[in-house]
């Protein structure tokens, strides 16, 4: 599995000026653009990734430090850290490659939801065994929002692995639909996932304050495996099989997202790529209130698709089925149905 976390290396900020904002976007702007609310008191959010990044919980602190939201530490019960068992040790071998990814997807819970916890679980390894054991493992220890920002190709095994690890009734289970433009990603493509690609997103004049187009490296695509589920029968994706995406959020390094990282990093740098979506929509999903306990939560937006705002241009490649690399009016392959316009689309009936 590879992570799928986009940092911008054209951008040297390794020291603020006193009162400086960051450059990328913050939580204010993720709160405004998709017009979202307080909330998610009381709900853990999982984030599960590969390796350790010994560095999560103070670059955490400094991040929502310099936003101005509430601590999440250890110590007050807000943030927590385990091994791929569910233990505080030993804790896997570290890498700055994914500790980049992780400071990404715990800084865009933070933005998105400031009041949920945060479980961070490190697989020993990015195979789809250690992680899938990963996500197992957030939900035995209470987390009904779950965000995967990894993925890979298909192998036919897709079946197997979703009965495993990916199956979690009342869970909503979130996962990029990758990097490289047009072309299909497993987990994303998976039964029970949420599958979440990427917008360019960009403050304007308009009523809403936003623009929105799908980013060129959103992937997105068909499934060869895994069936089509009944809610897409509402929408016409071009495919057979599974579809991806179901819902997205910004990831476009060029309209990217402040983070601050340390091991392997400098300080503060700008991030993109599906690895922040996939967190920001999981976090969506807290601040909407916990699904049924028998519900597939990648339904809902299906079935509330007024509940977003439809990204109508741009496009992530060439395809045969022009809606699955070309935004348009209602379901896309980049954006699916479209980004929040608060939390109505991410909420049971």
């Amino acid at each position: 599995m590879t992570c799928f976390a986009l940092k911008r290396t054209d951008i040297k900020e390794a020291a603020l000026a006193p009162n400086a904002a960051p450059s990328g976007l913050g939580p204010s702007d993720i709160k405004s653009a998709y017009k979202l609310g307080d909330g998610g008191s009381g709900q853990t959010v999982a984030i599960v990734d590969a390796n350790d990044d010994p560095n999560a919980e103070s670059d955490l602190a400094a991040y929502r430090s310099q936003f101005g939201l509430p601590e999440c530490s250890t110590a007050n019960g807000c943030f927590s850290k385990v091994n791929q068992n569910g233990k505080a040790s030993p804790l896997p071998t570290a890498d700055s490659g994914w500790a980049g990814e992780i400071s990404l997807d715990v800084d865009m819970v933070s933005a998105t939801c400031p009041a949920c916890k945060i479980l961070l679980v490190e697989a020993d390894s990015a195979t789809i065994e250690n992680l899938g054991q990963s996500v197992n493992t957030a939900v035995s220890l209470g987390a009904k929002y779950v965000s995967n920002s990894y993925g890979g190709g298909e192998d036919g095994s897709e079946a197997s692995y979703d009965s495993q690890y990916y199956s979690h009734p009342g869970v909503a289970v979130t996962a990029s639909t990758g990097d490289s433009g047009y072309g299909a990603s497993y987990p994303a493509t998976g039964a029970g996932v949420t599958a979440v690609g990427g917008t360019s997103l960009t403050a304007d004049g308009s009523s809403r304050g936003w623009s929105e187009s799908a980013w060129s490296g959103a992937g997105s695509g068909c499934s060869s495996s895994v069936a089509k589920p009944s809610f897409q029968s509402s929408v016409d994706t071009g495919c057979d099989k599974r579809g991806e995406a179901d819902v997205s959020a910004v990831a476009d390094p060029n309209t990217g997202v402040a983070v601050y990282q340390t091991y392997g990093g400098s300080g503060w740098a700008v991030y993109g790529g599906t690895s922040a979506s996939s967190p920001i929509i999981a976090s969506v999903y807290a601040l909407a209130g916990a699904p049924g306990a028998s519900d597939s939560p990648n339904s809902y937006p299906y079935a509330h698709a007024d509940g977003l705002f439809d990204v109508t241009t741009g496009s992530n490649g060439s395809c045969d089925a022009s809606q699955q690399c070309n935004a348009g009016t209602g379901w896309d392959g980049p954006t699916g149905l479209g980004t929040p316009n608060g939390t109505a689309a991410f909420a049971g009936a």
